[in-house]
């Protein structure tokens, strides 16, 4: 394929891209986080140290109820599917396209998306189904369907989720993106382990092929088995995964911790135009910060309501407080140790952001992270960290997204859609890990696969975001009766 094609390609995926995540996608998500917000009292700031107490209670480990697996295995699938390379790869695109301020929009998003992540997973829970096969059905399509008087509505917005959904899961966020990143990060260290090659030398074709038909093998291993296997694996290789990645993240931030006041410093200016930069401003910033987070936390998408659907808890507010949390622990915790990363490390200063576009020496995405980790962590370990932490958050991710797939497919089409969407989900994971090496040298086609991803996150977050709008009333009004004014 020339680069015609990929020129073409990357085109319309950035005009789309922006127009889906234009000013009215942005209002919309921070709006209904803002308007959710109001509607339970500031719900995130007033009850989240029992959001975290719930987290570690014995009750959220237990399996006895209705659903599936437990709250807790549901938390960590929800966070296998949104802790993965959006905080590695996807935190560094919005910095590469956004500048450095591009987080701290970012941080606002996760804020207020906390009450959304709220609303969805106490919806996913008090609007399930028992499925024909036995398990557990939760998702925005079964509580705008059962949730909404207007069922004509509802069915229309529920058939529109689970189409975008299921299209979201093959070509974005869950699949081809991560694969993507697992592999261009792998397949780098391999060149540089082997062939003495940078960072910005393309690796062999061949390592891309062989490392896309591991991860393969591997997701498929796993997602074969059912939200069952895919839960027991996510409580088990989740906060081990986090904990192993913020370990390296705390190395570079404790050897540069005189440097942190500069850096954040150099991030707020960044954000709010006071630092220019060549090739970004305040409004990329923010559409950058916002979509790449929303990438990231999954805040409006209404996935994770998919993942505490399965949860054995009957307690809507006990499962929507623990889904908030999720959001925290993403968007506040693990994105901002990589932020203070390339910022502490001046990665930052390689991308199209802080040099233009047309700039010979630009990176972006998973290897701005690498950069950085490179920069500071001796022996050519960091690039290997990098490695290892795209490598397991990106799996994680493709299990948890596997299933809110399956879920959507099954909501249209019946249980035994099912294992043919397994099948051609590995497919298209497949064909996402070698895009790279077929688009060419230029670094700049990544931003296809990313584009791609926020493509199908604006069109699952529409129908999902209309619906939780007509229902926040009701989540109020219960929140309000069981944990209290």
């Amino acid at each position: 394929m020339g680069d015609g094609f990929f020129d073409r390609f990357l085109y319309w995926a950035t005009t789309i891209d922006n127009t889906l995540f234009g000013k009215e996608m942005i209002a919309l998500l921070l709006g209904t986080g803002i308007f959710l917000t109001v509607k339970t009292r500031g719900l995130q700031f007033r009850h989240f140290t029992t959001s975290i107490k719930l987290l570690f209670a014995k009750e959220s480990r237990s399996e006895k109820g209705k659903g599936d697996i437990s709250p807790f295995a549901a938390l960590m699938t929800a966070l296998a599917a949104t802790v993965g390379n959006g905080n590695i790869a996807g935190v560094a695109t919005a910095i590469a396209i956004g500048g450095p301020g591009a987080p701290v929009y970012m941080w606002i998003a996760a804020i207020f998306g906390m009450a959304t992540k709220y609303a969805e997973g106490f919806l996913g829970v008090k609007f399930r189904e028992v499925a024909p096969n036995g398990t557990m059905a939760g998702g925005p399509m079964y509580y705008v369907k059962n949730g909404l008087k207007n069922k004509s509505l509802g069915r229309f917005l529920g058939a529109t989720f689970a189409v975008c959904g299921a299209i979201a899961c093959l070509i974005g966020t869950g699949n081809m993106a991560q694969s993507n990143s697992m592999t261009a990060s792998l397949a780098n260290t391999m060149n540089q382990v082997f062939h003495d090659g940078s960072v910005s030398q393309q690796a062999p074709m061949l390592y891309y092929l062989v490392i896309g038909a591991v991860i393969a093998v591997l997701v498929g291993m796993v997602i074969i088995g059912g939200i069952k296997k895919i839960g027991h694996v996510s409580e088990k290789l989740v906060p081990a995964m986090i904990a192993f990645y913020v370990f390296f993240a705390l190395w570079i931030i404790i050897a540069n911790f005189d440097q942190i006041p500069a850096a954040f410093t150099v991030i707020f200016e960044s954000a709010f135009g006071l630092r220019p930069l060549v090739g970004a401003s305040v409004g990329i910033a923010i559409q950058s910060g916002v979509s790449r987070g929303l990438l990231s936390n999954e805040a409006g998408l209404g996935s994770a309501a998919i993942a505490q659907g399965a949860s054995s808890s009957e307690e809507p507010t006990n499962n929507g407080l623990i889904a908030m949390t999720g959001v925290f622990i993403d968007s506040i915790f693990v994105n901002t140790m990589t932020t203070l990363t390339i910022v502490l490390t001046g990665a930052y200063v390689h991308t199209q952001a802080w040099q233009g576009l047309d700039a010979s020496d630009n990176i972006t995405s998973i290897l701005v992270t690498q950069t950085a980790f490179d920069s500071v962590i001796p022996f050519g370990i960091g690039g290997a960290v990098i490695a290892i932490a795209s490598f397991i958050f990106g799996y994680t991710t493709l299990l948890g997204w596997s299933y809110y797939g399956e879920k959507c497919v099954e909501y249209l089409g019946g249980d035994k859609v099912i294992m043919p969407f397994r099948y051609v989900f590995i497919i298209f994971l497949f064909f996402g890990a070698v895009l790279t090496p077929l688009a060419g040298q230029s670094l700049k086609y990544l931003n296809i696969v990313w584009s791609l991803g926020n493509i199908g996150n604006a069109l699952m977050a529409i129908p999902n975001l209309i619906g939780m709008l007509f229902l926040a009333g009701l989540v109020a009004k219960t929140t309000q009766e069981r944990l209290g004014r």
